[in-house]
């Protein structure tokens, strides 16, 4: 996640955190309005749950797309380290190989042959 990409994020959660705040607020709004010795305004009840779940799907929303943009980030999807090593072992396994053949090569040159 390069730099400018990481900053947009937690921009972008930031605002998030300030929106659960919000709701958090319409919910104590509709908790006293519901506790009020003069009994709810269903108005008030009405347009505070409307704004309460609106917040919510929202919030909702933009915590799924930070969810996936974070499992979508890959720092060493263009490395190529993994190939380096591979070949390095591979390269290591045919020099084991060619020592092994030399010495046999050797030790059979050391026999006459039958033939």
């Amino acid at each position: 996640m390069d730099p400018q990409t990481q900053n947009t994020s937690l921009q972008r959660l930031q605002n998030v955190e300030r929106r659960v705040v919000r709701v958090l607020d319409i919910a104590g709004g509709v908790m006293d309005e519901l506790a009020s010795p003069s009994g709810p305004k269903k108005e008030f009840i009405n347009s505070h749950c409307r704004e309460f779940m609106q917040s919510m799907k929202d919030i909702q929303v933009t915590l799924r797309e930070e969810i996936k943009s974070v499992c979508e980030y890959r720092p060493f999807e263009k490395c190529d380290y993994n190939a380096r090593i591979a070949n390095e072992i591979c390269l290591q396994k045919l020099e084991y190989v060619l020592t092994q053949l030399d010495d046999l090569k050797k030790t059979a040159d050391r026999y006459p042959s039958s033939g």
